[in-house]
């Protein structure tokens, strides 16, 4: 049995939380309390979201890595998405540390999310240090929420070392953490210590020959492909010859061009790297996360990570409606393709399947969530396509139909109860938890098909005044629960070609709720409003008044129009029915009809039924 050795100058450390919890302000406050800003230097908040989606979201979308320093110690901080649907980042993020903080707030308590990545972290077997943010709340409640850590441990079956985790409090968003809720402190070196004593430095077989698990990709314009990730054991050298182990167990030769590591957010070049240390390689083209890269002579591939498989598939095709190619860049089917392959080698959790038709692309994800946050990126890069609906990934086991199944939870005033309940009932939910504290607001647990949630979450919005908090958690697999109507109203859809005229829109009004600005350029196919019953119509959004030479009698009424909603990506693709498609450009986003002829769409529907 080879001899364990530790590298006692460095530890790695994941911060796992729910959305929201305040998990890159602390980031933030361990940056500036250990000496890597000057004491006047201007430094943006949220460091950690250096992404534009992640600024305007307030969430974080992507895995990154940074280092602080202290005491001696270097601290590798690895910050992961919050989101259930970014659980592929998380996963492979996990894959590089030893230990983990886990924040969770001191009034909201462990939320759906809390769950799924402090299930991975202890299916990983790593320390946990428990730190409960927020507590200067006006609402916080740290001493029930430390319970419920507790108990959503045992209820994960942590093992008892971890179950014997360390608890600090903090108030993040001004630098404090302490191991008391009454102690008086001003910073954060309690929790750099609690780290550098609790968290077991990196473990190497000194053995070993070098050897690394790819977790992360990069590009550089001037370095071309980066590799990120840990040493597992030996050490490594730039412009050393390795070998790169693929999936197929194929040894692909390469050679290091530049070696850096992380100096707080930034890469620094270095001369050499030891086991325990993430690194950045430069200078391999052909290399997938979950490779292993190692030494010519003793090629030994590590074990690959491991990801939970995807539950929401949608296609991805090109645009052919009348105004294809007037915004986009990118249009053609090969370049949509090749942005697609892109993604699946950086994101594991995305998958990307060719179908018969060229021009289609089946692209599968965690959520609809993960697959909109896609589409927003690639529409800001310049791509113009179009995307279905959302559906839900079936598995077929000895003949009968499985369904994946979430378990949502609902927090929401005491008087939305009644109709929170009958939405979800219809969509084949069921009641598993109640909890009812006297303050006014509810909390519900369900367990429903995840197809359900397609949709729900504008109309629970709207059902609740925009006062309600929904969150939900993969639960499995189960038996199909039956079908359920996805939607109980059609479409208003524009029968010609032309600008929508104010008068016309202002006669659709009692028709339903429009989606379309006057003088917006419309085609046939286009989706232009949600009709209030359930079949669609073809409307005429280019009628104007009949003018004649006759005087009227009064003053004609000025055209005032209802204030429309901007469309969202996350709002169109939960509208839309299967034969429906969102039409994606740089500048705009469109519904349509996926035939664009109301004449074909007839004859299609004359021949199903």
């Amino acid at each position: 049995m080879s001899r364990i050795a530790r590298n006692k100058n460095l530890r790695n450390i994941a911060i796992i939380a729910h959305v929201d919890h305040g998990k890159t302000t602390l980031v933030d406050a361990m940056f500036r309390q250990s000496g890597m800003f000057r004491e006047n230097q201007a430094v943006e908040e949220r460091i950690m979201d250096n992404m534009d989606l992640e600024r305007e979201r307030g969430i974080t979308i992507a895995a990154k890595n940074c280092s602080v320093a202290w005491n001696g110690v270097r601290i590798n901080i690895i910050d992961t998405p919050g989101h259930a649907d970014f659980g592929g980042e998380v996963e492979r993020a996990l894959s590089m540390a030893d230990g983990a903080l886990l924040l969770v707030d001191a009034s909201e308590g462990p939320l759906p999310q809390t769950r799924f990545v402090l299930k991975k972290a202890l299916e990983a077997g790593l320390e946990i240090i428990v730190i409960i943010n927020k507590i200067d709340r006006s609402d916080a409640r740290p001493d029930e929420v430390l319970d419920e850590i507790y108990d959503l441990f045992i209820d994960l079956d942590a093992e008892e070392r971890q179950l014997d985790f360390t608890c600090l409090y903090a108030i993040g968003r001004d630098g404090i953490v302490k191991k008391g809720i009454s102690e008086q402190t001003d910073n954060l070196h309690t929790l750099f210590d609690t780290i550098i004593s609790e968290i077991a430095p990196p473990s190497y077989s000194p053995c070993e020959p070098f050897q690394m698990l790819v977790s992360d990709l990069g590009y550089s314009d001037y370095l071309g492909r980066l590799a990120v990730g840990r040493v597992a054991n030996g050490s490594v050298k730039a412009n050393d010859s390795l070998v790169c182990i693929s999936r197929e167990n194929r040894a692909i030769p390469l050679k290091v061009t530049r070696l850096q590591v992380y100096r707080g957010t930034s890469l620094q070049p270095v001369e050499s790297a030891e086991a325990g240390d993430i690194i950045i390689l430069s200078g391999i083209e052909n290399v997938a996360i979950g490779d292993t890269i190692c030494t010519r002579e003793q090629p030994v591939a590590l074990e690959r990570i491991n990801v939970d498989q995807p539950t929401i598939s949608m296609v991805f095709t090109i645009s052919d409606s009348p105004f294809s190619g007037k915004e986009g860049k990118y249009v053609q089917s090969a370049k949509i393709r090749e942005r697609l392959v892109k993604e699946t080698l950086m994101n594991v959790a995305i998958h990307m399947e060719d179908t018969d038709n060229r021009d289609r692309f089946v692209v599968k994800g965690r959520g609809e969530f993960q697959l909109a946050i896609l589409i927003e990126t690639m529409r800001r890069e310049g791509f113009e396509f179009c995307a279905g609906r959302p559906e839900v990934i079936f598995k077929y086991e000895n003949s009968s139909k499985l369904e994946p199944i979430e378990n949502l939870y609902i927090d929401c005033a005491e008087n939305y109860m009644g109709v929170v309940t009958e939405k979800l009932s219809v969509r084949k939910g069921k009641m598993t938890n109640l909890v009812n504290n006297g303050s006014g607001r509810i909390r519900m647990e369900f367990s429903v098909p995840a197809r359900a949630l397609v949709g729900y979450r504008d109309e629970f919005l709207t059902d609740t005044r925009g006062t309600g908090i929904m969150n939900a958690g993969f639960a499995g697999y189960e038996p199909y629960r039956g079908d359920f109507p996805d939607r109980f109203t059609g479409s208003i859809i524009a029968d010609r070609q032309g600008a929508a005229v104010p008068y016309a829109l202002f006669n659709l009004e009692p028709r339903g709720t429009l989606f379309i600005f006057p003088g917006e350029p419309c085609y046939e196919g286009m989706i232009i409003g949600e009709h209030s019953r359930e079949v669609d119509i073809n409307v005429n959004q280019c009628k104007e008044k009949k003018l004649s030479n006759v005087r009227a009698s009064g003053k004609d009424d000025a055209v005032v129009l209802s204030p429309v909603k901007p469309m969202t990506i996350e709002r169109a693709i939960n509208f839309i029915r299967s034969d429906e498609l969102v039409e994606i450009t740089p500048k705009s986003i469109r519904l349509r009809k996926a035939v664009l002829q109301a004449g074909r769409r007839r004859d299609r529907l004359s021949r199903s039924a």
